[in-house]
């Protein structure tokens, strides 16, 4: 059999998401933090609910509440996470796959944002029936939920400020971020919960790591 009669190869196809540099951890996290930090800045549902996540871990470290309800909390929080990243990725490939208006693609993102909202309601309903059922430990933490607010409350508009889609310049957006970290500092001090204090700030650094993707984004759009 002559080179002609043989049978022709397929070319080798191209992955649709290029590694960087080869199937390592390092690669995965990366591509797994480049999803989350998209999330963010696209979806304005994920920076209303890295808000609320903010606001709970001031909560989870400035009340002494029990194992069970930090867990609770914890696992909420990341539940809701879990779900808009999943509606948006899942949004991304109903645009791929239909090019035009399809009713079953709209009743698909309507089922996968319908799921978001059950778990976010969910999330509301467990916070307040917490929050009643530790009233006793609530009502005894005058001073502990003055100093959550007194240095919350602009811990949590930096970070809305850093995930504002709004032009403005990167001199705010480190401001705000030290700022953040210098009241997280404050808090850290005096915290009920290291693992919600930590988790606090974890949500900051990704509030600032959207912030400079923006900036990015910003430069790179042609003028």
């Amino acid at each position: 059999m002559n080179e002609a009669d043989a049978p022709q190869q397929p070319p080798p196809r191209t992955p649709p998401y290029p590694r960087l540099g080869g199937p390592t951890f390092w690669d995965g996290f990366v591509h797994a933090w480049n999803g989350l930090i998209h999330t963010v800045v696209h979806q304005r549902n994920m920076r209303v609910h890295m808000t609320a996540a903010v606001l709970v871990g001031l909560v989870g470290s400035g009340l002494a509440l029990g194992l069970a309800e930090k867990v609770t909390l914890i696992f909420c929080v990341l539940f809701v996470f879990f779900a808009e990243i999943l509606n948006t990725a899942l949004e991304q490939l109903v645009d791929l796959a239909i090019q035009e208006f399809d009713e079953k693609a709209r009743i698909t993102k309507d089922a996968a944002a319908a799921g978001v909202l059950v778990l976010a309601a969910g999330t509301v309903v467990i916070f307040a029936a917490l929050l009643v059922h530790n009233w006793a430990i609530i009502s005894q933490s005058g001073p502990q939920i003055v100093r959550q607010v007194v240095y919350g409350v602009p811990l949590t508009l930096c970070a809305v400020l850093m995930m504002a889609p709004i032009r403005k310049p990167l001199a705010v957006d480190l401001l705000a971020f030290a700022a953040a970290s210098a009241l997280m500092v404050a808090l850290a001090m005096r915290t009920q919960s290291i693992v919600f204090t930590a988790l606090t700030y974890g949500l900051v650094a990704v509030a600032f790591a959207s912030a400079l993707e923006r900036q990015r984004l910003v430069r790179a759009a042609p003028k």
